[in-house]
């Protein structure tokens, strides 16, 4: 074959490649979105020095192929994030969703708090959720006096609230970016003086977020197609990952989070995403163009 030549897609090999992406992932490529399905199995192609996209199938197959898919996921992600991004939905959370949580917690004298960040990307989601709730907790610490003796220096986190906030991807590279948490100046759009001060160590020209923040976040590899996903959390933030999945997937994965909540826990999607007619077991919630979802307890 000539090597400038382009192999051609055919209609059965994008077939066979798109039903092998949705059952690796759930991700469902439609008409809108086959060109750039194209591209990128184009670029992977080239990269394996394959002359067919039916031999790039089956190496994806094959037991030696694990890598290579892995490889082709992480090239179909697109990992678009940033620091304090729908702040309307951010402003709900803090205040309403937040503050409805921590008074159900003191009533019932259960001071940890868990927070899954599902598809983190390079990490600007979960460190955000992170200086939140600590200026959360400092100010609510204020308002309820709890009868704990605060150590000096201050921790991050007051006693005796205990924070765990998960953060997941799908995609290997930008778990190791978000765990190295340092960002350009371009990343830290968004981030204001207050927040740079407090939560970043300033590198070089870098920022990095400070230790007792990412002590907050515990990075992992999940891929939402899977049973085997964290448990008991009290909110999930899931944005801008549902739309890459066809109406089948998108009900499975809410039953699948629904079930990852604790009761009345809420469940945050992306500003384009709804859970409306997808199920019935979420209440929206919403304030000032701010929107989360409630899990919905069934009375026995």
């Amino acid at each position: 074959m000539n090597t400038h030549e382009t192999p051609v897609l055919t209609e059965a090999e994008l077939k066979l490649l798109q039903a092998l992406v949705y059952q690796e992932c759930g991700m469902h490529f439609d008409d809108r979105r086959t060109p750039f399905l194209q591209d990128r199995l184009q670029r992977r192609l080239k990269e394996c020095h394959l002359d067919s996209f039916y031999s790039y199938y089956r190496l994806l197959i094959s037991k030696d192929g694990k890598q290579e898919l892995s490889a082709l996921v992480e090239n179909l992600t697109v990992n678009e994030t940033s620091f304090f991004r729908n702040k309307a939905q951010l402003e709900l959370f803090q205040k309403d969703s937040l503050d409805d949580l921590l008074r159900r917690k003191t009533e019932r004298r259960d001071f940890s708090i868990r927070i899954w960040s599902a598809g983190c990307s390079t990490g600007q989601e979960p460190y955000t959720l992170a200086m939140l709730m600590a200026d959360a907790l400092s100010y609510y610490y204020l308002r309820h006096a709890v009868p704990f003796e605060s150590p000096v220096p201050k921790p991050l986190i007051p006693a005796p609230w205990r924070v765990e906030i998960l953060a997941s991807d799908i995609n290997y590279s930008v778990l190791r970016a978000a765990q190295e948490g340092s960002y350009s100046e371009h990343r830290m759009g968004g981030v204001d003086y207050g927040y740079r001060l407090r939560y970043f160590d300033k590198v070089g020209d870098r920022y990095a977020i400070k230790k007792a923040v990412k002590e907050l976040v515990h990075f992992d590899f999940h891929n939402l197609k899977t049973e085997y996903l964290p448990q008991r959390n009290d909110m999930i933030f899931c944005r801008n990952v549902m739309m890459y999945f066809d109406e089948a997937e998108q009900k499975r994965l809410v039953e699948k989070f629904y079930r990852c909540l604790n009761p009345q826990g809420y469940m945050f999607v992306g500003h384009a995403e709804s859970l409306l007619g997808l199920t019935d077991k979420f209440q929206m919630v919403h304030r000032n163009s701010g929107t989360a979802y409630q899990r919905v307890e069934v009375k026995m």
